[in-house]
């Protein structure tokens, strides 16, 4: 009788901890000591690749945030196209890539509140007599981006044909090839881009306005109402335009 008291006892603890790790996993790193920031380090001066690292806007206002909630951050890269499917997967806890604040994209993230503010713009040889217009033009974005979803829903004409990289210097490699007639993307990244391939310019007319944030699960309020109580005290303390600063030369 004692041996069977003792077997069920067993079978009753073994269901309790098997019990406890949904309830574990869905809490996410709200009660871990690590902050996952999914990127792609493929966008600078947000994100870019340096020796075994990463630097950027996004990777120093992240550090300043984690160090914040008591933290350490841990950056995974990946496509621009697979942050927000992390996020929503339990995978990532916050994707900082350059994010656009979308209303599609709403559908399936919270945003916190914005930290920047960016314009998609348009690349194009130096010998392009282009307005901005690029109706019946081979145009080049990095997909899943703002300005592929631009581009897509006709922003800045119709188009002929909307070529996706999985990069944005590959489509800036194209466009240098003469493979497209233009590529839509971020100013910053668009400046740093042009600084480094000889023979293009970035068009004066046709950009379009647009804020960044992080990205965050619908199912973590908690984590997004820290990180907003972070960003504001990085704002108010002038700690924020400071990292902007640092990258981005008026």
């Amino acid at each position: 009788m004692k041996a069977l008291k003792k077997i069920v006892l067993a079978v009753l603890a073994v269901c309790l901890l098997l019990c406890c790790f949904p309830a574990c996993s869905s809490s996410g790193s709200a009660e871990s000591d690590k902050l996952i920031m999914a990127t792609n380090a493929e966008f600078p001066p947000f994100e870019s690749k340096s020796g075994d690292g990463f630097v950027g806007i996004d990777i120093d206002i992240m550090n300043a945030v984690a160090k914040k909630l008591g933290k350490e951050l841990v950056v995974e890269d990946m496509e621009f196209d697979s942050i927000i499917p992390a996020i929503t997967s339990g995978k990532a806890d916050v994707g900082a890539a350059g994010i656009t604040v979308t209303d599609e994209r709403k559908e399936e993230v919270n945003f916190s509140d914005p930290y920047a503010n960016a314009i998609q713009v348009i690349i194009v040889r130096e010998d392009s007599t282009n307005n901005g217009d690029l109706t019946g033009l081979k145009v080049g974005v990095q997909q899943g981006t703002t300005g592929d979803t631009f581009v897509d829903w006709g922003n800045f004409g119709e188009v002929a044909s909307l070529e996706r990289y999985s990069k944005g210097f590959e489509a800036v490699q194209a466009l240098a090839q003469g493979k497209i007639d233009a590529v839509v993307i971020d100013n910053e990244p668009a400046k740093v881009f042009v600084e480094e391939n000889e023979g293009l310019k970035i068009l004066e007319s046709g950009s379009i306005s647009e804020e960044y944030a992080l990205a965050l699960s619908k199912n973590n309020d908690a984590l997004l109402a820290d990180i907003n109580k972070a960003i504001q005290e990085l704002k108010d303390s002038g700690e924020l335009q400071q990292i902007i600063d640092k990258y981005i030369a008026e």
